[in-house]
């Protein structure tokens, strides 16, 4: 069976927002310096960066242009364009702020057309540094004389995933890829192009892109916060084995068999309220001051949605960036969105409220945010203890007319996973006509 979309026509227009997001870390010193007059040590055109980690390379691809005479770099992943426009250069160092992520790349000219430098990690359990360079990419040329199209591996498709930590701990996930012949004239190097992208019960890995050659496929993403590869074999059975890195130190293998039928379990199923608990009953401090609680009047008898999100959550982004605009369009119909954050637990209260407050004005956020908790998935559930277990970041709440929790839905399927984000925005626009009906 063929795979039932094109990850090339996702959409791919709700995550542009995310890239003009951009968050100041309490933790940033001399790389954030005030801007001088050096010279930037980059220049217009496409660049090919590399991240080295664990032994391997994640390799990115970023255009530098120029915008009202400042320079601005875009980062494509797949389909997606997320655009960076808070670079400062300082000495022989040139800094540019990674979106709405507590990160950066910092880099310095290393020759002509190169770059050497950082990703910078400032919001990690424990900031860290991953090595990077860049180089600056050149007309391809097409191969002279005879060349023998690479055929496909054959891995266009859905399939049933496995993936395993390095503990022993195994979790379930749908794969959904896509492989075609490059585009003639044929170009080095010899290989098919892929997308797709892995969908979990906590949310998917975003756009992925890479190809294939002989027996093996490459797939990864960078988009500021995550840098992932994927690299897999099949097998004579025609499975998939492989390996999974991310970032510094992370590691999982995975397997997967070709099924068109694969699934992941209900996400409105996987979670829900205690026995005897109807609804929420939560006041945090509004990042605006004051405080907000489902009981306010402002709320009452309307439809409300509680997002659990967090500043530092691409999977939260991409909800927002869905949820932000879907809010000015329908907030008229008797519905409130309330955004409860939960950010990382170096941050202070003030360094979280900051945090937030930037993601509500580059993200053009029009509904209440409150500083909720820290990202850690157990404590959140502590300061909701009418919920059963919270198991993801986004996890959306759903709430009647009557104040009572009709569902809750763990997890997002963001606009790298195709049919999947559509489905999951029919899903939302479905419970909430069906509660505003009641």
């Amino acid at each position: 069976m063929p795979v039932a979309f094109s990850l090339r026509k996702a959409i791919a227009g709700a995550s542009l927002a995310l890239a003009a997001a951009a968050c100041q870390s309490n933790t940033e010193t001399t790389e954030t310096a005030a801007a001088t007059a050096a010279a930037s040590p980059l220049t217009a055109g496409t660049w090919r960066g590399v991240l080295a980690t664990q032994g391997q390379e994640i390799p990115f691809l970023f255009d530098v242009a120029t915008d009202n005479g400042q320079p601005t770099v875009t980062l494509r992943n797949g389909e997606e364009r997320l655009k960076l426009d808070e670079i400062a250069t300082a000495g022989d160092s040139t800094t540019i702020k990674l979106g709405v992520f507590d990160a950066a790349l910092v880099v310095r000219a290393a020759g002509k057309g190169k770059l050497t430098g950082a990703w910078v990690k400032y919001d990690a359990g424990k900031p860290y540094r991953v090595p990077l360079t860049a180089e600056k990419q050149g007309a391809e040329k097409p191969i002279a004389g005879a060349y023998k199209m690479m055929p496909l591996l054959g891995v266009s498709g859905t399939w049933n995933v496995t993936f395993t930590d390095d503990e022993g701990h195994s979790y379930p996930a749908v794969g959904v890829f896509e492989e075609e012949k490059r585009d003639n004239p044929p170009i080095e190097p010899r290989a098919n192009n892929l997308t797709g992208t892995f969908l979990t019960t906590t949310g998917d890995y975003r756009y992925l892109s890479g190809n294939t050659t002989d027996d093996k496929l490459m797939m990864t993403t960078f988009d500021g916060s995550h840098g992932f590869l994927f690299t897999a074999k099949k097998q004579p059975d025609g499975t998939l084995k492989g390996d999974f890195y991310s970032g510094l130190s992370g590691h999982e293998t995975w397997t997967a068999t070709l099924d068109p039928k694969a699934k992941l379990p209900d996400a409105n199923a996987l979670t829900g309220m205690k026995p005897g608990q109807k609804k929420l009953d939560f006041k945090f401090p509004g990042i605006e001051g004051g405080t907000i609680s489902p009981t306010d009047a402002k709320y009452k008898g309307k439809v409300v949605v509680v997002q659990m999100l967090g500043s530092w959550c691409p999977n939260c982004m991409d909800e927002t960036n869905f949820l932000a605009p879907w809010y000015e369009q329908n907030k008229q119909r008797g519905v409130e969105i309330i955004g409860l954050g939960y950010e990382r637990a170096s941050d202070d209260e003030a360094t979280a409220k900051r945090k937030l407050t930037k993601m509500k004005q580059r993200l053009n956020v029009g509904y209440d945010l409150a500083l909720a908790g820290t990202a850690d998935k157990d404590a959140a559930g502590k300061t909701l203890p009418q919920i059963q277990k919270v198991l993801a970041f986004p996890t959306t709440i759903f709430i009647d007319k009557k104040g009572e929790v009709r569902q809750i839905h763990t997890g997002f399927s963001g606009p790298g996973t195709g049919q999947y984000y559509e489905q999951e925005k029919a899903d939302f626009n479905k419970t909430i006509d069906q509660l505003l009906a009641e």
